[in-house]
Order: structure tokens, then C-alpha cells, then sequence
């Protein structure tokens, strides 16, 4: 009945033509993967998604012009794309935001989802700080900035930021050390944050587990598997479902939530 509802909202306000009556999320890195699916089933659910992109823009517009084809109407959201590794372009992204037409009408936005990531192995005997340089910079510096930028915004709304983090804290990882690093930064910003914002915005945290393996660790991700209590890999939409939770959950902040099969169990 829940879904329903939602739904005939969708309808009846793309009809109209107005995005009063929804909420506003900017989630980055939105165009492939999990981004991809959190996209979706926010618009489902009665949301107005920025889905904000770097090279994915192809990505991003087929995501739009599939809901319109599933729903028969104009899918309620918009691709901004911005480079999150250049300061100009970040403070581009929070301008645009903050001049969108459904952020006015809404009267600021009500959630902020730092997704945007750089994956990849890099052995310790190769690895450079260039190398960790980069991987800070987009999972910690620029949260940071597109967090305090849009603060004002969300604070209006009594927003949420969630920050996708990892299973990595307090493990070692072969080749991962610059990713993990900066992931465990990004996990102490938002908690961080969470003490500095309330009660106004609420901030928390989701840890994926295996969801969708990276082209170079296939072999070792069937062997993840293995180690799952609920012995299979997890589907972007059980993260999907974890960040409705975190914005219906008005009393839940600074937290991390596993999304993992159970497995920081046996780590």
C-alpha cells in the first residue's frame, strides 16, 4: 500500500509539472553500480534525485529516460556533472544545486549522499602518496565541502547526509591501503558531523560488503563469498533499501550500518 502511494504522488506531480511536494537528494557518483540503483528506487518512492556524475552522463540520462518509459511520465530528476577532483568544480556543483529549480520549490534539500569512490588495488611496493593523495581528496575533502556548502540547505529541511563508507575499519587489506585510509576518514568526518549538526541534520554512515565485484577482483570476491554467513554477495538494492531506512529513521544518527551478509562477522 506504502509503494502505491508514493507512486500516484510521482504521477500526479510530474503531471503537474511541480517538485513542491517532493523531497530534494543529491547523491554523487550516481551514474553506474550502486549510485545507479539508489537513484532509482528513491524516484520510485516519491523523490526528487540530482544525480550527480563525472564522465557517466550517458549512464545518468538512460536511468531518467527509463523511468519515463516505465511510469509514462517525466522522471522526477536531473544529471549534474562535475569533476569532484577539482575545487572549481565542486563549488560549481553546490551553486548549481542550490539554484536548481526543485531545491528552490522545496524550500532547500533533504538529503546528501557521498557515493562517489575510486576502487583499485595498488600493491604497497607501488603505491604512491599521489596515489593516496587522490583517493583523500574524493572521500574526504570533497564531502567535506559539498557538506558544509549545502549545509544551510539541508539544515531548512532537516536533511540527512549519509556517506557510503566500507567493511575496512580496523582490517588490513592487501593493495588497499590509500582506499582504505581515506574511507575510515570519511567514516570519522561523518560521525564527526553528526555531533556538530544536530539537531538540525541528521548523518550517518552505510558500509557495503561485497555487493558488485571490481573488474580485477573477481577471483578473490567468489572467495569473500565464502566467508558470508548468508552465503551470497549482496544486490545494490539492499543499499537502496539502507539509505530509505536512514531518511525515514528520524531518530538514528551517527551511526554505521553493515550492509554485509553478516560478513564483519568472521572478520
Amino acid at each position: 500500500m506504502f509503494v502505491a502511494r508514493i507512486n500516484t504522488r510521482i504521477i500526479e506531480s510530474n503531471a503537474t509539472g511541480k517538485y513542491m511536494s517532493k523531497p530534494v537528494v543529491l547523491i554523487t557518483g550516481a551514474g553506474k553500480r550502486i549510485g545507479a540503483e539508489v537513484s532509482k528506487e528513491l524516484m520510485e518512492m516519491g523523490y526528487y534525485v540530482l544525480i550527480h556524475v563525472n564522465s557517466s552522463v550517458e549512464d545518468a540520462n538512460n536511468i531518467l529516460s527509463n523511468y519515463s518509459n516505465k511510469f509514462g511520465v517525466k522522471a522526477p530528476g536531473d544529471v549534474l556533472q562535475a569533476n569532484l577532483l577539482n575545487d572549481h568544480e565542486v563549488n560549481r556543483l553546490i551553486s548549481e544545486v542550490l539554484e536548481h529549480q526543485a531545491v528552490k520549490e522545496s524550500g532547500g534539500i533533504s538529503g546528501l549522499i557521498h557515493n562517489a569512490s575510486i576502487y583499485s588495488s595498488i600493491d604497497v611496493d607501488e603505491v604512491s602518496i599521489k596515489d593516496l593523495q587522490k583517493n583523500m581528496k574524493l572521500h574526504v575533502e570533497t564531502p567535506f565541502n559539498l557538506t558544509l556548502g549545502l549545509l544551510d540547505s539541508l539544515r531548512a529541511k532537516n536533511g540527512c547526509v549519509i556517506g557510503m563508507v566500507d567493511t575496512s575499519l580496523g582490517r588490513a587489506w592487501k593493495g588497499l591501503s590509500h582506499y582504505t585510509a581515506s574511507k575510515a576518514g570519511l567514516r570519522q568526518l561523518m560521525i564527526n558531523f553528526a555531533g556538530d549538526f544536530h539537531p538540525d541534520v541528521r548523518v550517518n554512515c552505510i558500509a557495503p560488503g561485497a555487493i558488485i565485484s571490481a573488474d580485477w577482483e573477481v577471483e578473490h570476491f567468489a572467495k569473500i563469498i565464502e566467508e558470508i554467513p548468508l552465503g551470497r554477495s549482496g544486490h545494490p538494492s539492499n543499499i537502496a533499501k539502507a539509505v530509505l531506512f536512514l531518511f525515514n529513521s528520524p531518530h538514528i544518527s551517527g551511526q554505521v550500518i553493515n550492509v554485509d551478509g553478516g560478513w564483519s562477522l568472521n572478520q
